[in-house]
Formats: structure tokens, C-alpha cells, sequence
């Protein structure tokens, strides 16, 4: 009888056993999980211009690391930032709204409040929602805090409040006070026994400027920066205080990439978005010992060339922590460029060849179309199949875009979903967009751009940029005149009128009070 029980308990065990590895058979049958979704990074360039690369036909630099990305992604000839300066153009990226819709979006000084309402839609709010890590490091300029910033407590709100999980940033422009990084809204490095006083309205007893104290400058100021020294370097706005948080501008870029490599190697096992904001070629251009000299033209030539590298650096990380194959990278510039914006630096001296603009008309601040188109490249390896598109694509539109890409339904103001085409899928783009410079705006449209006319002077001495201004409209076809050598407007009266009413339509009437562009 007991030999028969064995017997029974062996079989029931033997069916238990079965039974489990059955079940795991089963179950290893079943995907674990659905497919990841991508890693979304965004590299933004600070004044890079059109001609500012080899693949956009520059001769006279090589930048071999940007040209991998245009090389094995998705090219665009017809990329555009929102606006031909930096903070509106940041505030049209993150939030797919045009930045002249908001009456604060222009070139902040480093102490003007958040301009990003924190109950606003943003790029890293719509990927937090599908479950993303969302981070910033390098350049911010939306302004922080309320007005009235302490900098010697934890500045709030900033990009932590609008959606970035990890903010990592400087506060305006390397060029601006306060020069300090900042780490999740607090100064980085602050001694609390040295505090930090910021003005953009006056100076602090005893401490040197650029105007009152050239002697102690190593870079010489063209216009607008003198106040506060730093590092021999003088700037716009006034600091006191924290001179052991204040940065190293020639160790910028390194400590910068440092940070999203970082932040790349936290955040491998999750899908993240990192906002990469670098500050080249803005200036002042303060290239590493490793490249100073290595372009034969200037600073602003070295610190593009530093720029590729660092961009190199990024994506050799993100090839090491095998995450290249599932991680969409777009490329871009805030706006067009600039080679004089405010010191002696040998950049126009020396600039030789060089084009930054490529073929185009203007530059920084200017309407024309050198202002706002820029590189623009989107790279995913192994999902984008190298192209080069004609495409009317715009930054505005990435909100929208990368909201299709991991299945949210969320969509920008003025963000279209151009998903297909910034994976290459499609060679269609926008039909219409509306470009800024300044408080003045302009419209393009098919092979057409139109700028209304506008009072003020036509060429800023200050920068040497025309910036746009006619008494009459003007009109280009773009399609046959890339350079914008011949206005159009009066031989075309159907085609301007065309114009006029679709730029209306979306703008409004132009009745806004313009000024003079102040470059300070």
C-alpha cells in the first residue's frame, strides 16, 4: 500500500513539474513587452547659421560629426526657427506657440521672469505623461523665477516647473549675468558666505566694468558689453558675489557635455527626452585651448569646431550605452548668424572665405531669409533612411510631432503634426509659416516670402545685418531667387496680395508698435 502511495505521489509531482515548465514555456512564448519607445533628444545650436556647415556647403570648416547626422538622417533645406533671435525661438520649440503671440518672448535679460506659464503645454510635459525622464542641460533664457530673483536660494519657478524633471542650465547667455550654472534651481557651487547680487540697472559700489576698467578686460567689447567683468570677459547686466560658483567660460562646453552624458548613462534603462542646448557659436566665443586657433578663423570658427566635437562625444555615448538604434536626434539652431554681436574677437577679421549665411540674405535679427533658416537634421539609425528633403518644416511643429511619435493626442497652438516627414517618410511639409525678428513678422508661403513693410533702418551698423526694413512690401520667389536679390512685389500684384491676406489671416493686423532694435 505504501509503495502504491509512492507511486501516485511521485505522478502528481511529476504532473506539478510538468506543469510548470509548461507554463513558463507559455509564458516565454509572449513578448515581455511591447517595443520601448524611442529616447527623443533635441541639440540646439546657438547662432548657427545656414552656411555654418560643411554639409550645408561650407568650404572653409569641416565638421564632420554634425555631417554624420545630415548624412545618415534627414537633411532639410527648408528648416526654420520661429524667429531670427534666441528666446522666442526657445519658447516656440518648447511649447508649439508662436513666440509673437507672447508679448514677453524677446532677448531677456538675466533677470526677467519665467515666461513659460507653468500651466502651459511643453515638449517635456507631453512626454512625462507617456512616462519619460525629462531633461534639460545648457542654455535656458525663458526667464526665471517670478521677478526679484534671490540667487542664494532656490530659484523657482524655472524648467523643473514646466516640465523637466533634471534642469541643468545657465540662466540667460554666456555673454549675460549671472555667471553661474544652475542645478535644479540652485546655483552650483554657491559659498552661502559670498552671496550674489544680480542688476541690469546699475552698478554695485567698487566693482569694476568694461567702461570704467578696460585695463582689466582680455576680450575688448565692440558695443553693449561693458558692465561687470568675469574672467577678464565683460558683460551685459551687473554681478556681485559668488566667485566660487561663477563658471570657466573656456571649460563651458566640456562641462556641459559632461553633464548630458550623465544624464544619458542615469537614464539608459528608461526613455528620455534631454534637451541639449549648446551655447556656439553665441558669443563671446571662448574656445578651449584644445581648438583655440584650430579653424585659422577666429573664435567663432573654433568654437563651431569645438561644437562638433562635443556633438561627436554625445553620440559616441549614446553608441556606448547602445541606445543609438532607438533614440531620435534633431538638430538645429535657434537662429540665423551673426560674426560681430558685440566684441573684438577677430571673427570678422579673419572670417576670410567663410559664409555663415550660405547663399541667403540677413542673418541674426534680420527678416530676411538668412534670420530664420537654419540646419535642421533629424537622425534616428536604422529607422530614418538617409535623405534630403525640401520640406517646409518648422521647430513650432516638433511639439505636436514628437507628441504622434510615443501616442499622445496632445497638440501645440500653433504645432502641426509633420511626424512622416521628419522621419522621412514624406517630402511634404508646411504650407504656410509665419517668421519673426524682433516684434516685426514676415510670411512665407509655397516658393514665396513676403515682408511687410516696416519703418526703422535697413541695415543694423552695429552687427552689419540688413534686417529687413522697406517702406513698400516686399516679395520673393524663393524657388528662383534663393538669395532674395530681387523684390518682386510690384511685376506679382495677385500673387503679393495672396501673401498679404494669408499673412493676415493667421497674424492679424500688423498695427504693432515696432522699435529699433537695441543691441545692448
Amino acid at each position: 500500500m505504501t509503495s502504491l502511495r509512492n507511486y501516485f505521489l511521485q505522478g502528481a509531482l511529476l504532473l506539478l513539474v510538468l506543469s510548470g515548465c509548461k507554463s513558463k514555456e507559455e509564458k516565454a512564448a509572449v513578448p515581455d513587452e511591447s517595443p520601448k519607445q524611442p529616447n527623443i533628444v533635441f541639440i540646439y545650436m546657438d547662432d548657427l547659421g545656414y552656411g555654418d556647415l560643411s554639409s550645408y556647403g561650407a568650404t572653409e570648416l569641416h565638421t564632420p560629426n554634425i555631417d554624420a547626422l545630415a548624412e545618415g538622417g534627414v537633411q532639410f533645406t527648408n528648416g526654420y526657427a520661429t524667429s531670427a533671435t534666441c528666446t522666442p525661438s526657445r519658447y516656440a520649440i518648447l511649447t508649439g506657440r508662436y513666440p509673437w503671440r507672447n508679448k514677453d518672448a524677446k532677448i531677456l535679460p538675466g533677470t526677467a521672469p519665467l515666461i513659460i506659464s507653468t500651466d502651459q503645454l511643453t515638449v517635456p510635459k507631453v512626454l512625462k505623461e507617456k512616462g519619460y525622464a525629462t531633461g534639460i542641460v545648457g542654455k535656458w533664457h525663458l526667464g526665471l523665477g517670478s521677478g526679484n530673483v534671490n540667487w542664494n536660494e532656490r530659484v523657482s519657478p524655472g524648467p523643473n516647473e514646466v516640465g523637466f524633471d533634471y534642469s541643468y542650465i545657465l540662466a540667460a547667455t554666456q555673454d549675460r549675468v549671472p555667471t553661474v550654472y544652475i542645478d535644479n534651481g540652485n546655483v552650483d557651487g554657491l559659498d552661502p558666505n559670498d552671496p550674489i547680487e544680480v542688476s541690469y540697472k546699475e552698478n554695485f559700489e567698487g566693482e569694476p566694468t568694461g567702461l570704467d576698467n578696460p585695463e582689466l578686460t582680455t576680450m575688448k567689447w565692440h558695443h553693449g558689453h561693458n558692465n561687470s567683468i568675469v574672467n577678464g570677459i565683460p558683460r551685459i547686466g551687473y554681478m556681485k558675489g559668488g566667485e566660487a560658483a561663477k563658471w570657466k567660460d573656456v571649460d563651458m562646453a566640456d562641462h556641459f557635455l559632461v553633464k548630458a552624458q550623465e544624464y544619458v548613462t542615469a537614464h539608459k534603462d528608461e526613455p528620455f527626452f534631454l534637451y541639449y542646448a549648446l551655447q556656439q557659436p553665441h558669443v563671446p566665443r571662448t574656445p578651449h585651448p584644445r581648438f583655440e586657433g584650430k579653424s585659422g578663423m577666429g573664435p567663432r570658427g573654433d568654437v563651431i569646431l569645438e561644437a562638433d566635437w562635443v556633438v561627436g562625444e554625445f553620440v559616441k555615448t549614446l553608441e556606448n550605452q547602445g541606445l543609438l538604434e532607438n533614440t531620435l536626434i534633431v538638430f538645429s539652431s535657434d537662429n540665423g548668424p551673426v560674426v560681430n554681436d558685440g566684441y573684438y574677437d577677430d571673427s570678422e577679421e579673419k572670417l576670410g572665405k567663410h559664409t555663415p549665411a550660405g547663399v541667403l540674405r540677413g542673418g541674426k535679427y534680420s527678416l530676411f531669409e538668412a534670420g530664420t533658416r537654419v540646419p535642421f537634421i533629424t537622425y534616428w539609425k536604422g529607422t530614418i533612411a538617409p535623405d534630403k528633403s525640401d520640406a517646409l518644416v518648422c521647430q513650432v511643429d516638433l511639439l505636436t510631432s514628437m507628441a504622434a511619435l510615443v501616442g499622445s493626442d496632445k497638440k501645440g497652438e500653433d504645432s502641426e503634426n509633420f511626424l512622416d516627414t521628419f522621419m522621412g517618410k514624406t517630402d511634404q511639409g508646411r504650407k504656410e509659416l509665419v517668421l519673426e525678428a524682433g516684434s516685426r513678422t514676415a510670411f512665407r508661403k509655397g516658393d514665396w516670402a513676403m515682408i511687410p513693410p516696416y519703418k526703422g533702418a535697413a541695415l543694423n551698423k552695429q552687427v552689419n545685418i540688413e534686417l529687413g526694413n522697406d517702406s513698400e512690401y516686399q516679395l520673393y520667389n524663393l524657388k528662383e531667387d534663393l538669395a532674395q536679390t530681387k523684390n518682386v512685389a510690384k511685376e506679382n500684384p495677385e500673387k503679393l496680395q495672396e501673401m498679404v491676406e494669408g499673412f493676415e489671416a493667421i497674424r492679424g493686423e500688423n498695427d504693432l508698435e515696432i522699435k529699433e532694435l537695441e543691441l545692448k
